[in-house]
């Protein structure tokens, strides 16, 4: 999935997005994710977001909490949510299909 960035002017392309990726939520300057997990399918997605975030150069927030898995998207410090994030969080719904046996 790609979002488009042109001009804001006229409409707000990461709420657009977002509205795309069902789940998930943006607070502030971030996008966030709550999972129900079993331990397995945690360290399985874990380890497939770990390769896509790598290759894109972000570094999400991941946690384990009463058998969630909490998933967080940041920029940069200072910095706004651009494509890329959007494109991990894109990825990340993939991968949880994925493991969840939810294709």
């Amino acid at each position: 999935m790609r979002a488009l960035w042109g001009s804001r002017a006229d409409r707000d392309y990461l709420s657009d997005a977002l509205t795309l990726l069902g789940g998930w939520a943006r607070e502030g300057r971030q996008i966030k994710r709550t999972l129900v997990l079993d331990d397995a399918q945690h360290a399985a997605l874990t380890e497939r977001i770990k390769v896509v975030a790598d290759a894109l150069h972000i570094r999400p927030e991941i946690r384990r909490l009463d058998g969630r898995t909490q998933i967080r998207v940041s920029p940069r410090e200072g910095d706004v949510i651009t494509e890329g994030e959007v494109t991990l969080a894109a990825r990340i719904e993939d991968a949880y299909r994925k493991v969840t046996g939810a294709e």
